[in-house]
């Protein structure tokens, strides 16, 4: 059992995010703290004074997690984008990233200017960002201004004639408008302020320095003041955001560490190694850092090198999504195998980079400070981990065979569940639960092909039937056959798949998952109905079990009724061709996105223009129903 008291011991005095979890092991509440020590503790003290909200969440915690990070900024942003991964419960202000500023350079102009903006787009433009502090942003953005006599107004075109504008009148614009300024020149300035805003401000700073010195000493207090609030806004923005980096790409950062424990008891205890590895793995998902996992290893004392290497081929070999770049610490061996083995998984190149400078390298080395505050406690989690999957599978063990001695141990689950909406896009999935834990690599989706209307006993015989017919087939996506199967639903759908199942020869324990009047996990109908709450372990477990084999399902089917709503209406528009339509989904992700787009963003995706994004605009059909 997770152990809050003597965990919050080992919680650091630092500024991080923390996230806690109820008994199903959902993330009920995400949170931000200059001290996790701190802030965590005053969750668990004494219940009186405590507001309802904070007594009705604190009861619900089963056991919590923390993540560190440099600074009280990183983890304001690191908590909001955990709370829109993970919706928790009891966080009411769900803040939209749009809401901080980014510093953009607009290079998809001839002479590009420094402004800042609230969205980012795929248009060819630099963006520095996330900030938190937008007064902040405001200050860097008048100081390079100052600096570099950049170009302020939008203008793109400068007929014969025309004025120059105040700012070149007053020194702080160089006055590309008046045809005399050199382009090379100019784009020397561009490129000295990119670099500033990567981190790379020590001249600058020190050109600040002495410009207030020299004003205070003149005493000129007012103007030294000024120069003192730039030299705090070049401080502020300078900060490396590491939880967001500036592309929106999907990377891993895979580290190792050893751990020196006590030897396991038992029959294994004179094989098993004194060392015990880990494997963690941060993931970024369109350019933010959304969470961790990490795995417990086997170590006979190998090379960080080789433990790092042995954990990526296991880890991928069970994924169905790889990224396009996996961060690692250091050069390991094969590593150009390894690559070419990856990108076989993924269908496109995958790199294993070794980061030496910039916002991959902050990353990493974030990522680093984390696993060695998670080492303190990594096996004590492990021993707790494997403690939950031997309760789980000694509870369905002697539920199936009812305590036959020599019994099979059920460890590989499948559980059913069919969405439909009306009838109407009829889904039905299937998930994969083996030692206790999901193994994504084997789910599974059917689109439902021989049953009409809104018939969920059809369609799960249908889903059932495919399933099993492939695996008897020699199917190697279907090859491991489940030691019990779990159908969303009671005695009547346990019923229909027994019956096909019969049919097909095969002798596999089948129970249904039951909910009560408030649409929570009741009961496993298995020879009678077995009321869960009278047995935790199989009661938090089941209830994992069908909240994910229900979203997974809901998921599917959402994502075909929006896919086939999307390109319907879009294919009436004339000038959207199939290439167009992919790209416009593509980039924007929902038809609603695309409806709320702007004539500029729609001609801004690949492959469209001015004219197309019009039509789109201006085309009557286009909403969803």
């Amino acid at each position: 059992m997770f152990d809050i008291k003597e965990n919050l011991k080992k919680v650091p005095d630092k500024p991080g995010v923390y996230i806690y979890k109820d008994r199903f092991g959902q993330v009920i509440y995400v949170g931000k703290a200059i001290s996790l020590k701190n802030r965590m503790r005053q969750y668990f003290r004494s219940a009186s004074g405590q507001e309802p909200k904070v007594q009705a969440l604190v009861s619900n915690i089963d056991e919590f997690e923390y993540i560190i990070t440099d600074s009280e900024m990183e983890a304001l942003i690191l908590e909001n984008n955990l709370i829109k991964k993970y919706m928790p419960k009891y966080n009411v202000l769900l803040r939209d990233d749009k809401t901080f500023p980014y510093i953009k350079i607009t290079l998809n102009e001839t002479y590009p200017r420094i402004i800042k903006t609230r969205r980012v787009l795929r248009d060819g433009c630099r963006y520095f960002g996330p900030y938190t502090d937008a007064g902040a942003v405001n200050r860097i953005i008048d100081l390079l201004n100052q600096v570099y006599p950049l170009k302020k107004c939008s203008a793109q075109r400068f007929p014969p004639g025309f004025r120059p504008c105040l700012n070149y009148h007053i020194g702080r614009c160089v006055g590309i408008c008046t045809g005399e300024f050199d382009a090379d020149r100019y784009s020397r300035m561009i490129g000295e302020a990119s670099d500033f805003l990567q981190g790379r401000s020590k001249r600058i700073l020190a050109h600040l320095e002495e410009c207030m010195a020299t004003e205070a000493e003149k005493l000129n207090f007012e103007r030294a003041a000024e120069y003192r609030d730039m030299i705090g806004a070049v401080n502020a923005i300078g900060e490396t955001q590491k939880v967001v980096l500036s592309s929106e790409s999907d990377i891993d950062a895979v580290l190792t560490t050893r751990l020196t424990g006590e030897r396991p008891e038992g029959p294994d205890a004179e094989a098993a190694s004194e060392e015990t590895a880990h494997g963690i793995i941060f993931f970024v998902r369109r350019g933010k850092l959304s969470g961790r996992e990490n795995y417990q290893m086997q170590s006979a004392g190998e090379a960080n090198a080789e433990i790092t290497g042995a954990f990526i081929k296991q880890y991928y070999s069970e994924l169905v999504f790889v990224p396009k770049e996996i961060l690692v610490e250091e050069e390991l061996p094969d590593r150009e195998l390894l690559e070419e083995w990856l990108s076989g998984l993924r269908g496109s190149a995958v790199r294993l980079i070794v980061p030496k400078r910039g916002e991959k390298k902050a990353l990493l080395d974030m990522a680093r400070k984390n696993v060695v505050e998670m080492a303190k406690s990594l096996d004590a989690r492990a021993r707790n981990q494997k403690d939950k999957t031997d309760a789980i599978t000694d509870a369905l063990t002697s539920l199936v065979w009812s305590g036959e001695e020599q019994a099979e141990p059920v460890r590989r689950i499948e559980a059913y569940d069919i969405s439909n909406t009306g009838g109407a896009d009829s889904v039905g999935v299937m998930v994969v639960f083996e030692d206790g834990r999901p193994k994504r690599k084997d789910y599974r989706r059917f689109r439902i092909k021989t049953v009409e209307g809104p018939n969920d006993y059809g369609s799960l015989q249908e889903v059932i039937y495919r399933r099993f017919m492939r695996g008897l087939a020699g199917d190697p996506g279907f090859a491991d056959m489940p030691h019990l199967l779990l159908i969303d639903g009671g005695e009547n759908q346990v019923s229909v798949v027994r019956q096909v199942l019969s049919a097909l020869g095969l002798e596999i324990p089948v129970a249904g998952m039951v909910k009560d009047d408030r649409h929570r996990t009741r009961g496993l109908v298995y020879n009678g109905e077995l009321a869960l709450r009278e047995h935790p372990v199989l009661y938090k477990y089941i209830g994992t079990v069908q909240e994910e084999v229900h979203r997974f399902a809901v998921g599917y089917h959402r994502d075909l009724r929006m896919k086939t709503v999307s390109r319907s209406k879009l294919d009436e528009i004339p000038g959207i061709g199939e290439k167009r339509r992919n790209a416009l989904l593509s980039h924007f992700g929902s038809m609603e996105k695309i409806m709320a787009a702007t004539v500029e963003e729609l001609a801004a995706v690949p492959g469209m223009n001015k004219r197309a994004a019009e039509k789109i605009k201006t085309f009557e059909n286009l909403e969803i129903k």
